[in-house]
């Protein structure tokens, strides 16, 4: 895998395809991951991704070598873009080959897949409303209640055993 995997400059269909591309491979499958104008009902203008880059560059060829192990005869690249983005920017894009069609489908979706729910890689969306960091609430904001924080006891039991 070359470095860097998570950029600021923009990133490319054309580079991941040459990097999977083989005379083996019977099937190439690409993921191109847009901005788009609307999320959840509210109007999106621009994008910033931030990312503790090291981690996510560690983490992600964790990935592809699990995912290699997973589906044999597979090879896999990817790039994922940080900072700001406009609506129609590429923010990520994947590619998957394989022997054959169905094991280049299966990697592309997994790698998609667990890229977006393991890399330390936030996203924040601007609107008309202000800015929003998607899929993160601060415990601050909401009333003292933790926003469903678990209500544990966390004293020591003299028995030994945590509570």
């Amino acid at each position: 895998m070359t470095a860097p995997r998570i950029r600021a400059a923009a990133v490319s269909l054309d580079e991941v395809v040459r990097e999977v591309s083989h005379d083996g491979a019977g099937g190439v499958v690409t993921f191109l991951g847009v901005v788009r104008a609307e999320n959840e009902g509210r109007a999106v203008t621009l994008l910033e991704y931030e990312a503790y880059g090291s981690m996510a560059e560690t983490e992600l060829a964790h990935l592809i070598d699990e995912l290699s192990v997973e589906v044999p005869g597979v090879r896999l690249a990817v790039l994922h873009r940080v900072g700001t983005l406009r609506v129609g920017d590429a923010a990520v894009v994947c590619a998957a080959s394989a022997p054959h069609r169905s094991e280049a489908f299966h990697a592309c979706r997994e790698l998609i897949d667990r890229l977006k729910s393991r890399l330390p890689i936030w996203k924040r969306e601007h609107g008309p409303d202000g800015p929003y960091w998607v899929g993160w609430q601060d415990a601050r904001c909401g009333g003292g209640d933790h926003a469903g924080a678990p209500h544990e006891d966390h004293r020591h039991d003299p028995s030994g055993d945590a509570r």
